[in-house]
């Protein structure tokens, strides 16, 4: 699986591409623990699910976990371009209101950073 990172205003954004199944599950969750959450002390950041078309049940447990570590830290965790199918399962498995949804990546990044 491939991941960009990237910053706006000062909030990182992910950008992983394809599924988000199996070992891409542990990579992600790498990612996130090594790059965004050990790096602050209030973790602060933005998933761009643009370009996932497929995720699981460990992918749904993984984004629980480090949301609950942020969440812990006083962090927050915002997600953007979420598709039909991944939505479908945040509904199922009713985990759509754990995450902030946001319409856009400027009305994420203004409301992330509190402008």
């Amino acid at each position: 699986m491939k991941m960009m990172m990237r910053l706006k205003g000062g909030i990182p954004i992910l950008e992983p591409h394809g599924k988000i199944v199996g070992p891409a599950v542990s990579e992600l969750r790498e990612r996130l623990a090594l790059e965004l959450l050990d790096a602050s002390e209030t973790p602060c950041f933005l998933i761009n699910f643009e370009y996932v078309h497929k995720i699981d049940s460990s992918c749904l447990g993984m984004l629980v976990n480090v949301h609950v570590i942020a969440a812990q830290m006083k962090g927050r965790i915002g997600i953007i371009n979420v598709g039909r199918h991944i939505k479908n399962l945040l509904v199922l498995s009713r985990l759509v209101n754990v995450f902030e949804h946001f319409e856009s990546e400027d009305a994420a990044i203004s409301a992330l950073t509190g402008v």
